[in-house]
């Protein structure tokens, strides 16, 4: 019975429009909102980056429930902008909750879906007895260039989860993974900014991986849509998770709780990790989750979760901020005060 032992989140407080971006570009902000379906996002503070997410997220994590950090063997943090090209951001996260020095660690990259394969690798070391606990992250403080698309989605935040078989509070029935080499986005070492492929982001990017995870999880599971309360899709705006849950027969209402990209934007490696975590503040024991996530380059991971009792007396929810408190906490900058927070101007 592996699941999700405990969980926690990080959003920083500071925000900035799509109207503001798009008014310093000369473009029609209606326009771009209305076609990503994202009204503003969450940008990192000046001393902010992947690792002190990840290590907030943890933090919170542990105040939920009080797990023996001693037991956690290893840490795993998925991301794409990890603030050392060279250095683990994981071995941070585990120095700051105590877990070091008998633990494993590695950071993960697979562009946004980083986080949901340390996830897979936790659930593995569990299942095999090889450790108690294992600490999986999903965070990123993400790039665009200077008026380029990316630019009115790529956001910040992050999400932790401790993995275990001692009372977890959401069951993972199954995991399931389908990938290909598809180019639709990357960046290079030393470059500052991901490139994408355009047409190639929905199709045969995100839209053929995600809704394929999604119908292998179903078929292993024999299960249907309706059989769940939540969803949650990896979301680089709102369009695309709100059509693949269309296209696979997911409600509106299944996947709203989960949504958070039209007030956060896209958090890559940390938008599915965020959007479960958003759905646990709030489910009840007999709940199913169906969590897709989808990374560029080119994979998807699918996951069938059912919530427990223990939710309700393992855990302590109100020990560490909700997503949705977090969201409701922010300070409006304008894009010269955010090109500064975000390192777009060199000195």
């Amino acid at each position: 019975m592996v699941g999700i032992i405990t969980y926690g989140a990080y959003i920083p407080r500071y925000r900035i429009k799509v109207e503001e971006i798009a008014r310093v570009w000369g473009a029609n902000a209606a326009e771009i909102s209305g076609g990503l379906g994202v009204f503003e996002k969450a940008v990192p503070d000046y001393d902010e980056n992947t690792a002190t997410f990840a290590v907030e997220a943890a933090r919170a994590a542990l105040a939920r429930r009080a797990v023996d950090v001693s037991e956690i063997r290893a840490v795993y943090v998925g991301s794409e902008s990890h603030p050392y090209a060279v250095k683990p951001t994981a071995v941070t996260v585990g120095e700051a909750i105590g877990a070091t020095p008998v633990m494993t660690a590695a950071d993960y990259e697979f562009a946004c879906k980083a986080g949901t394969a340390a996830i897979q690798t936790s659930m593995g070391l569990v299942a095999s007895g090889m450790m108690k606990y294992s600490v999986a992250i999903g965070a990123d403080t993400a790039q665009g260039a200077p008026g380029d698309a990316l630019e009115y989605t790529a956001a910040a935040g992050g999400a932790a989860y401790v993995i275990g078989n001692d009372d977890p509070i959401a069951e993972i029935n199954d995991t399931c993974s389908f990938t290909s080499d598809t180019p639709d986005f990357w960046r290079r070492e030393g470059e500052d900014y991901p490139r994408h492929g355009g047409r190639f982001s929905g199709e045969p990017g995100y839209f053929k991986h995600v809704e394929s995870a999604a119908a292998m999880m179903m078929e292993r599971r024999g299960t249907r849509p309706s059989d769940y309360d939540y969803a949650v899709f990896h979301q680089p705006n709102a369009k695309f998770p709100q059509k693949a849950a269309k296209t696979l027969g997911f409600t509106p209402e299944q996947i709203k709780t989960g949504l958070l990209a039209p007030r956060l934007g896209n958090t890559y490696s940390g938008a599915v990790p965020l959007g479960l975590a958003a759905v646990l503040d709030v489910a009840k024991p007999g709940d199913r989750i169906f969590v897709t996530s989808y990374g560029s380059g080119a994979g998807s991971d699918a996951f069938d979760i059912t919530v427990t009792e223990a939710i309700l007396d393992k855990i302590d929810r109100s020990k560490a901020p909700s997503v949705e408190s977090m969201l409701a906490k922010k300070k409006y900058l304008d894009y010269a005060v955010y090109a500064r927070h975000k390192g777009k101007i060199k000195v």
